[in-house]
């Protein structure tokens, strides 16, 4: 599966655009929820800088310090959690609310609730 559709390519990247030309924080909704079937990490994923190919969301490797963060998405592509499986994305993930939110209850509960 692909991780990233082309309509979610440029929903994050024109979150980027916006992101850049207001000059101050905007608090977008997630585009796209990825995860590890086999090792427990999950990413809220709101902006895409298509030049150096980062996203920008919030970022839970599983240790029980969810962040808010910058990461490469060919990083994202490249791990394989315990079985060998890739990350995949939840093809059903609608957001409910705000990044800020998710990142709040993350930190409270130390995980994504997504």
């Amino acid at each position: 599966m692909k991780l990233l559709t082309k309509s979610i390519r440029n929903q994050l990247i024109e979150n980027y655009r916006k992101q850049q030309s207001e000059g101050e924080e905007i608090d977008f909704k997630p585009i796209v929820k990825l995860f590890t079937p086999d090792a427990g990490a999950t990413w809220l994923l709101t902006e895409l800088n298509p030049e150096h190919n980062v996203a920008f969301g919030l970022c839970d490797l599983g240790l029980g310090f969810p962040e808010l963060g910058y990461v490469s998405l060919e990083e994202i592509e490249s791990i394989r959690g315990g079985l060998g499986l890739p990350v995949e994305r939840d093809r059903y993930f609608e957001a409910k609310k705000r990044l800020s939110e998710y990142a709040v209850e993350a930190r409270e509960k130390e995980r994504i609730c997504a």
